[in-house]
């Protein structure tokens, strides 16, 4: 009798330590991927979240979406009840990315589990991910979208200048949006969606654009909550626009936003004020993503360009890199994106301009 009950006393921490995550080498096999989004409210990762999905059930893998509603406390909560539930893997599109403490409180979960973690979309600290054997990030060359904005941005520039100048001062002024401070793939696409553009224009012997706020230091206008959302591209152009405008003679002459959302924001605005509809003047406008929305806004010529970020290939990445982790496989393989080093892979941009 005593034999019997001390294997069910073996049998039941066993269980338990499979239940964590614990005391097995790629966690619990049978149980779910847990898949934590920074919120459901990104429209360029609503359309991940659809063809991710698509993919964990077209290989027949179990997985649960989580929604941070864009913050770190519940994210981390939601990711420890993961692991308590008997996750089988992480996938996690982190919420502060600007903050290394967050990403290491969330590898260190994942590690003292023993579950495979895959960082996606949000760049994360390359000496974290690689101090866990099990651990990968999918995302982008977040540097190529700035780069291709800015040449596409210049190019247009260039071959509608004379038009573009409403205020007739030799000068292009425009507004950049940005997303959220200390991100990484919103300091590169500040930075170079403006420089790049500037350097296709002075190359041609006209003057570098001109940041329509003087007083405006850091030459950008950020999304306050960190979400990227049109809600403040909206509000950012119909303030600016008050002050702003063909009547003061110091009209806002183009648009660069970090992201389509922000961008449809200050469409809404612009339209809203008499502008970009038909037969209307046009104020040139410019994203990254590749939303269908900003694709119809791009065919219905209200809307510039913007840069295709491949939602598709993001997913299929992250799915089977998830997949290859729990089998105890090279993360990477067969698994199609730009290889860099041992610890993450890259999907590429591609520009688009609806021709």
């Amino acid at each position: 009798m005593k034999k019997i009950i001390a294997m069910l006393l073996v049998l039941v921490m066993a269980l338990s330590l499979v239940a964590c995550g614990g005391g097995n080498e790629g966690g619990n096999a049978n149980g779910e991927v847990a898949v934590f989004w920074y919120t459901f409210g990104d429209t360029y990762l609503s359309s991940v979240r659809a063809a991710m999905n698509a993919a964990f059930e077209a290989a027949g893998v179990k997985y649960l979406d989580y929604d941070a509603n864009n913050n770190q406390t519940t994210q981390t909560e939601q990711i420890q009840t993961a692991i308590t539930k008997g996750a089988s893997a992480l996938v996690v599109n982190i919420v502060d990315a600007s903050s290394d403490d967050a990403t290491q409180a969330i590898l260190d979960m994942a590690k003292n589990a023993g579950l495979p973690i895959v960082f996606f979309n949000r760049s994360v600290s390359e000496a974290i991910v690689s101090s866990y054997d099990k651990a990968a990030y999918v995302g982008t060359d977040y540097t190529m979208a700035g780069h291709m904005q800015g040449k596409m941005i210049g190019d247009y520039v260039l071959a509608n200048y004379d038009e573009l100048d409403i205020n007739a001062d030799g000068t292009i002024s425009y507004v950049m949006f940005k997303g959220q401070e200390g991100n990484l793939e919103a300091d590169a696409r500040t930075q170079f969606g403006v420089e790049d553009a500037d350097a296709v224009l002075t190359a041609a012997g006209k003057p570098a654009l001109k940041f329509y706020d003087d007083a405006n230091t850091s030459k950008y206008l950020l999304d306050q909550n960190g979400a990227w959302s049109a809600a403040q591209g909206q509000e950012h152009m119909q303030t600016l626009l008050s002050k702003y405008n063909e009547d003061n003679g110091n009209m806002v002459e183009l648009v660069i936003a970090n992201n389509d959302d922000m961008a449809l924001g200050a469409i809404s605005a612009l339209q809203a004020a008499g502008y970009n509809v038909e037969g209307a003047r046009y104020i040139p406008v410019f994203g990254v993503d590749a939303t269908d929305a900003a694709k119809e806004k791009i065919a219905d010529k209200s809307m510039t360009g913007t840069i295709k970020q491949d939602a598709e290939g993001m997913a299929n990445a992250v799915v089977l890199i998830a997949q290859n982790l729990v089998a105890g496989k090279n993360a990477f393989e067969g698994v199609n994106g730009d290889l860099e080093g041992t610890w993450r892979i890259n999907i590429p941009y591609a520009p688009y301009t609806g021709e």
